[in-house]
């Protein structure tokens, strides 16, 4: 099957367009936001998902926030501004990379407040707020949407430079399992972790991959096989509680996932089952890689203990779309992250180099 390039958002008519990935792999319908509440929306409610796309999809969410700025004091608009970039925030808590986003676009929001607040007054007051002139808005809005569009392209960039990497590590005819969605519906560009299987498909390194099917928003079958049967690779859904037979039954090469945050120790918090797979991989003898981009990595938070954990609606457990399948009553969780602690993690691939092993010393080289 020919390789069909996948846009998980666009820019157009000055509204963000978003896959929305819930209805995937049966149906391919675009949300359009028009403000950043919806883009938030889309955030929260999964529409959109994958660190690296959170960010780029906020950075756009914010574009949209400087459009519905209301008033022309610059005291209001920076008030208008800081509730937008608070409440995308929130929209996800473990994905730094939204945090990273929504820090850049708050800087260049706060540079030019600094430029341009001051530069004319009420005539008949001098104690009023300060007023921006006429036309200031759109030049706002310009700029935001060019560090919106570099932030995108940057992950791009960041992609292929990790597929590169991360290709050169997987030996011949590799077979390599791979958990939740890590693709182009996950990021800007061609992904992360399956950026790399993409790539080592290209170079005729990949003989089979094993996608677990990540219980229980499965965006393993739903969304990984979708992108890898359209990339014409081999591969095979499995069920995550099948992960250790293959392991033990197959020759694996490699195990491959991304991460929504990396702690400076080098633990990871990735989606829920990650964890288990890096104890079965300790235990076969088999590599465990995380695959990610430098945006990622959460210098600040000391180790894994201090990655805040999203805990989601059980509603998402107890039930397979419409479909209840536990009993009428039954009680559940739903951690939709888990943290890989560095010691089970053989290294970590990133845009500016792999952090080998995989400590807060290797992790600094590489991202501080």
């Amino acid at each position: 099957m020919a390789k069909r390039e996948i846009k998980p958002i666009y820019w157009k008519d000055g509204c963000l367009f978003v896959l929305d990935q819930r209805q995937l792999p049966d149906r391919q319908v675009y949300l359009r936001c028009r403000d950043m509440r919806s883009v938030a929306a889309a955030i929260k409610d999964m529409a959109l998902r994958g660190a690296p796309l959170i960010g780029g999809a906020a950075a756009y969410g914010f574009v949209l926030a400087a459009k519905a700025l209301k008033g022309k004091d610059a005291r209001r608009w920076a008030e208008q501004i800081e509730a937008a970039a608070k409440h995308l925030r929130a929209a996800r808590p473990t994905a730094v990379n939204l945090m990273y986003s929504v820090d850049r676009m708050s800087q260049v929001t706060r540079n030019w407040f600094f430029q341009h607040a001051g530069e004319s007054r009420h005539p008949d007051s001098s104690g009023s707020e300060p007023r921006l002139a006429p036309g200031r808005r759109e030049t706002l809005i310009n700029l935001l949407k060019e560090e919106a569009d570099r932030i995108f392209k940057e992950d791009a960039d960041a992609n292929r430079r990790m597929a590169d990497f991360g290709a050169n590590l997987l030996p011949a005819n590799s077979n390599v399992i791979t958990i939740c969605n890590t693709g182009a519906l996950a990021t800007c560009g061609i992904g992360t972790a399956f950026g790399v299987i993409r790539r080592a498909h290209e170079l005729g390194k990949i003989r089979h991959v094993y996608a677990c099917e990540t219980r229980p928003y499965l965006q393993g079958s739903r969304l990984t096989m979708w992108e890898l049967m359209q990339n014409g690779i081999p591969a095979s859904l499995i069920t995550d509680n099948m992960a250790a037979h293959i392991m033990a039954t197959e020759k694996i090469s490699a195990v491959l996932a991304g991460a929504d945050r990396i702690a400076a120790n080098a633990d990871a918090a990735n989606k829920i089952g990650t964890y288990g797979l890096s104890i079965l991989a300790k235990h076969h003898g088999v590599p465990f890689y995380i695959v990610a981009p430098t945006s990622t990595v959460d210098l600040k938070t000391a180790d894994g203990r201090g990655i805040p954990i999203e805990e989601r609606s059980h509603e998402e457990v107890i039930r397979l779309g419409a479909t209840r399948i536990a009993p009428k009553g039954a009680r559940a969780r739903h951690p939709a992250f888990d943290v890989t602690p560095h010691a089970l993690i053989t290294a970590i691939v990133t845009e500016r180099g792999i952090a080998k092993p995989a400590n807060a010393e290797e992790l600094r080289k590489v991202a501080a």
